[in-house]
Formats: C-alpha cells, sequence, structure tokens
C-alpha cells in the first residue's frame, strides 16, 4: 500500500462494540505511536457514534503514555451528550490496559452569526514550492527519522524546514507549510478532518526550536508532546492545500508551546491549534 492508503485503512477503525472500536499502526512508525495517529483514530472513533449529522467543533487531548507499535489500540468512547445542536464525547486509548491518550471531542452546530477572523500570511503558492522529498535530499544521515517516516501527507514548505535552516545557520520564529492528503480522500467529512487533525501534529513545536537556530538532527533536543487541541471554524476539505502557520509564543521550564492555524486557498481561517510539549535540549560539551 501507499502510505496514503495506510492512513486510509488506519482511520478505518474496527467496529468491536457500539461504543468500543479497535485501531492499527501503519508499517511505519516512530519508537511510540505518533500522536497525530492517535488523535485522528480518536476523532474518528467519536465521529462514528453521533446520533446526529453535526460538525465538529473542538478536539483537546492529554497524552499519558505511549503506544507500543506493535500492538492494536482500544478506543472507549464515552458519550457525554446528545442534542439537537450539540454533542460532546469522550475517548480513552487504551493499550493492554494502560491509557495512552484521552480525548475530549465537541460538536456544535451553531448557524450564521459574526464572523471575523486574521489574515493569512503572505507566501508562496504551494504549487511553486518543491515536494518535502526534495528538501530531505543530502540529509538522510543527518534526520533519517524524517527520511523514513510515512508520508501521507503532502507538505511544501514556504521557508527552510529546521534541517535546512539549521546548516545554513539561520533562525526564525515561525514555520509556514502547506499540507493537503497525499491521495484522493472519500467524500466523508470525518476523514477530512481526521486526516488534518494528523497533520496538526506536524511541525507545530518546529518554531519552539528554529527560533534558537536549532534542528531535530543536528542538536541533542529530546521532544514528547503533552497536550494538544484544535478548534474548528469552518468545514475542513483536505483534498485541496491548507496553509499551516505556525510558531512559539513562549517555552520555560523544559516546556514549549505552539501555536497554528489553518487557512484555505482563498485567506479564510478554518482551524486553530494549541500544543505544548517537553522540550529538552541537552547541548554539545565544549572541550
Amino acid at each position: 500500500m501507499s502510505d496514503f492508503d495506510e492512513l486510509l485503512a488506519i482511520l478505518a477503525l474496527n467496529r468491536v462494540a457500539d461504543d468500543l472500536f479497535l485501531g492499527s499502526h501503519p508499517s511505519k512508525n516512530p519508537s511510540r505511536t505518533f500522536g497525530g495517529q492517535l488523535m485522528a483514530q480518536s476523532f474518528v472513533a467519536a465521529s462514528r457514534t453521533l446520533v446526529r449529522d453535526l460538525p465538529p467543533n473542538a478536539l483537546s487531548v492529554h497524552f499519558i503514555n505511549g503506544g507500543d507499535t506493535s500492538k492494536d489500540i482500544e478506543f472507549r468512547v464515552v458519550r457525554l451528550r446528545d442534542e439537537r445542536r450539540f454533542a460532546n464525547r469522550r475517548v480513552d486509548a487504551v493499550q493492554g490496559g494502560t491509557l495512552l491518550a484521552s480525548a475530549m471531542i465537541s460538536y456544535l452546530s451553531g448557524g450564521r452569526s459574526l464572523e471575523h477572523g486574521i489574515d493569512p500570511p503572505e507566501v508562496a503558492e504551494p504549487e511553486t514550492l518543491p515536494p518535502v522529498t526534495e528538501l530531505l535530499r543530502g540529509y538522510e544521515q543527518t534526520v533519517p527519522q524524517f527520511v523514513h517516516a510515512l508520508r501521507p501527507i503532502e507538505w511544501r514548505y514556504t521557508n527552510d524546514p529546521a534541517w535546512v535552516m539549521r546548516d545554513k545557520g539561520g533562525r526564525l520564529p515561525y514555520n509556514r507549510v502547506w499540507v493537503k492528503a497525499g491521495g484522493v480522500l472519500p467524500d466523508d467529512p470525518v476523514l477530512h478532518t481526521a486526516a488534518m487533525v494528523y497533520s496538526s501534529d506536524t511541525t507545530v513545536l518546529d518554531s519552539i526550536i528554529t527560533t534558537h537556530g536549532l534542528s531535530w538532527g543536528y542538536d541533542r533536543i529530546f521532544a514528547a508532546t503533552t497536550n494538544h487541541s484544535v478548534w474548528w471554524h469552518r468545514p475542513v476539505n483536505f483534498g485541496d492545500w491548507l496553509l499551516y502557520s505556525t510558531s512559539s509564543p513562549v517555552a520555560a521550564d523544559s516546556r514549549g508551546l505552539g501555536t497554528g492555524h489553518f487557512f484555505d486557498r482563498s485567506g479564510r481561517l478554518v482551524a486553530t491549534v494549541v500544543q505544548e510539549g517537553i522540550v529538552k535540549y541537552f547541548p554539545h560539551s565544549r572541550r
């Protein structure tokens, strides 16, 4: 299967009972279950239990333990609320009796009212930018975890990624990357949104280290996500490019915060992301 087909496969959860789902892993994995995978699968599990067709409003996930990529994950859904315009779900991701993550997901059909939004940054169009595979060429030994990672999402960086920036001796307080599904998604809003959730766990913490002129691979950095939240403002079409603009307002006490905004091609703000992670930097000792 292609990497994109593997993403569709892990999002096609096996429904064991009304509120219990089983999720698998893809063939390419980091040492622990990828957080974007856990979030996307949790979102799918919650959405498949809705009794009304309601759009998602917000998702907030707390990561508790690392997942074993050789084992399936249970997604246990708790129905907290079902009304005409509102629904709430809690999803616990459990593996072998160990809680990996707990997600709170809300759905809301609000209707029209006041509208405003921030403007997107001015960047090059995605068709004019190289795919991420070109940006990894020559860095196979530096960032092998990226070279060999599952890539079901197309990325087009509008700025140098961390490893290229570090090689040039630069630094940048933001990262801006175009993203979209790496294949044709079914006509299912749940899958479009889940794929966007999957992609939201990439690059969002990068600005913490690029602000300091550092990079994965070059520098000794440990990072682990502690919590991740998404707020949707408009429906997601992940078959077309979305600009994911991220920055880091603060890093302190070995923790860093990343914030991000997804804009569609017309410049409308589609979703807002906030992620916190433990980020520790171990400078190489000087001789």
